[in-house]
């Protein structure tokens, strides 16, 4: 069976499997993953960002060169290739888990609980719950809901139809450290420089793609390309800004302002605020919604993309 067959069967049984069961629930590779490296960051710590760079090309490299074997290993045989796409796709594919807990932040709100919200919203980002408001955890959860639908979904499909099994695990070994490392605490501004840099460069394609695959689905192509335009630049994250501008215009929505996270206070730019609404706990679930359309399209643009590749490849 050909490489490009191979991944369309393997990511869409592996998107299936997210689907219907959602994370692994014990043993979860990226967990492990996490695990092993903070094991290398105990080692080779230095407030020096020479050794952030190391600690990133000892990670990302060893996870990939670990996945390059597993696919060696089977790639004369096509049903076993084909499992290991489908379970690499579905280990570092997140996107139920995401819908289940902005699904269980938003039931909080709708009962007036906002206490069991605030616990819940640390699962879901790394905001301050503490000083937010019912409102405003509602943002943080529709923001986190459309920047994780690119992270946890669309740019591991992207980087799975340019390199396979070695391209899923290696993206998201990259987005693992940037979460671990790639903020600007004092202990991981320098480290953490590498880890940050090398997650803006793997999402930027999968961002993009988010961004326009939103603007599609979103049933307001208009406003969507809109806030994408005028606002995806003002926001901090190059990456971040086109997936959260276009999902704020596709639900009507004004996303950023002022939010706390890991223990500073950032004033970031309102996107699609001209054209927006606050945020309501009804909006979570229509980001949800969104984000499901989304992922299940970017499947089929990557599957489509590398059996196009494969047929040039032929002729």
């Amino acid at each position: 069976m050909r490489a490009d067959r191979i991944f369309a069967y393997g990511a869409t049984a592996g998107l299936i499997g997210d689907l219907l069961l959602g994370d692994p629930r014990r043993g979860h590779p990226v967990a492990a993953f996490g695990q092993a490296a903070a094991g290398v960051e105990s080692r080779l710590w230095r407030d020096h960002r020479g050794w952030g760079a190391l600690h990133a090309l000892v990670c990302a490299g060893g996870a990939v060169g670990a996945a390059a074997l597993a696919a060696r290993a089977v790639r004369n045989r096509p049903a076993a290739a084909v499992a290991l796409t489908a379970a690499a796709t579905w280990s570092v594919i997140g996107g139920t888990s995401l819908g289940r807990e902005a699904r269980a932040i938003g039931g909080a709100l709708a009962a007036g609980d906002i206490e069991v919200a605030r616990e819940r919203l640390p699962h879901l980002c790394g905001r301050d719950p503490q000083s937010l408001d019912g409102q405003q955890i509602a943002r943080a959860v529709v923001e986190s809901v459309a920047e994780n639908t690119s992270d946890a979904v669309v740019g591991a499909l992207v980087w799975g139809a340019l390199g396979g099994v070695p391209g899923l695990v290696g993206f998201r070994a990259v987005n693992t450290l940037d979460a671990m490392v790639g903020h600007r605490s004092p202990r991981h501004r320098r480290y953490g420089w590498a880890s940050a840099r090398l997650d803006d460069l793997a999402g930027w394609p999968g961002a993009r793609l988010t961004a326009v695959l939103a603007v599609a689905a979103g049933g307001r192509p208009r406003e969507a390309v809109r806030a994408w335009r005028a606002d995806a630049g003002k926001h901090p994250s190059p990456n971040a800004g086109p997936v959260e501008a276009s999902f704020a215009g596709a639900l009507g929505v004004r996303l950023g302002g002022t939010l706390a996270y890991g223990g500073r206070v950032e004033h970031r730019p309102v996107l699609n605020g001209e054209n927006g609404r606050d945020v309501r706990v009804t909006d979570i679930e229509r980001a949800v919604r969104l984000s499901r359309r989304v992922s299940v399209l970017a499947l089929g643009v990557c599957a489509a993309a590398r059996l196009a590749s494969g047929r040039r490849g032929r002729a």
